[in-house]
């Protein structure tokens, strides 16, 4: 394209938008070219490491949440496409092998956290870390809420509990994540809990109340026909996600915190064995479309 075609197309482009297009090309004689520590903010990225103690790895642990929450957030990226747009099989299935990937990544990098980090050295600083939990993940609830009804994030316990009838706000109540910091003897809250509902509770709510009806595992049900391909690449997601993930959570937290057999407790206080264990909570973002007995057999791998 010649440069003369460039500029007709760019104040044709302007023209549209209502503005003067030479206000546009006068500004343009002006600016910085870019570099790529400005454009990915480098500086300000690097910046973001804030430890509580002198000991070297915690730096290490703080970077590796950093990176799982900017993962987690390219997931979000592609979940709300697929729940707000209208797009097509093909379309599906290419940000689904996304998410397959984007898991993937998170699965091989627990490899930082089981050997990236003196073992005495973690086992000291994460003290400094209480009452903060990885459980006060918002990004991680997030995901859940796109994907799947809020039905399927109550266990069996919690199902049990609810009327027949229940409202979102009920079901909040009893969501398979409120276990790891809530007595039901007593009604007792943890600390970790109630800083992270005070925070987070009622952005999940109205965000569950804005996608029902078009969840991932909803909209799904709406293809006439879905592909082996498409079910398939499903498939792979739920168990990545939902009992991959979570076993490689719960070797490394049982290197750290239970390798020696002293059954050291999580920073946030939850039962974490119980909590991290696919087996116990039964998560699943898309039941229908798995057998009676790899049902079943969930998380037994």
């Amino acid at each position: 394209m010649s440069i003369e075609n460039i500029v007709k197309d760019i104040e044709k482009k302007y023209q549209q938008l209502g503005e003067n297009p030479e206000t546009y090309l006068k500004g343009l004689l002006q600016a910085k070219p870019i570099t790529y520590w400005d454009y990915i903010q480098v500086d300000t990225l690097l910046s973001l490491q804030k430890t509580r103690t002198d000991y070297k790895d915690e730096v290490i642990f703080v970077m590796y949440h950093q990176v799982t929450e900017l993962v987690l957030n390219m997931m979000v990226h592609e979940l709300k496409q697929l729940v707000e747009e209208d797009l097509s099989e093909a379309i599906w299935i290419d940000k689904i092998n996304r998410l397959n990937r984007y898991t993937a990544m998170l699965i091989t990098s627990f490899d930082v956290m089981r050997s990236g980090m003196n073992y005495d050295d973690y086992n000291t600083f994460r003290a400094t870390l209480a009452p903060a939990s990885g459980f006060q993940s918002a990004t991680f609830r997030y995901i859940e809420i796109y994907c799947t009804r809020i039905e399927n994030l109550i266990n069996e316990a919690g199902k049990k509990r609810i009327s027949s009838n229940p409202t979102v706000e009920e079901m909040f109540e009893n969501i398979y994540w409120i276990d790891a910091g809530l007595d039901r003897k007593t009604g007792n809250k943890s600390l970790t809990l109630r800083l992270f509902e005070e925070k987070y509770l009622e952005s999940f709510i109205t965000l569950a109340k804005k996608v029902k009806g078009n969840t991932i595992e909803e909209k799904v049900k709406k293809f006439k026909n879905p592909s082996a391909e498409l079910l398939q690449k499903l498939k792979e997601f739920d168990d990545l996600y939902n009992i991959k993930w979570p076993l490689v959570h719960l070797e490394t937290a049982q290197h750290y915190l239970d390798s020696k057999g002293e059954n050291k407790a999580a920073t946030g206080g939850s039962e974490w064995k119980k909590y991290l264990h696919p087996k116990y909570q039964q998560r699943k973002f898309f039941p229908e479309i798995w057998t009676k007995e790899e049902i079943l057999n969930w998380g037994n791998e």
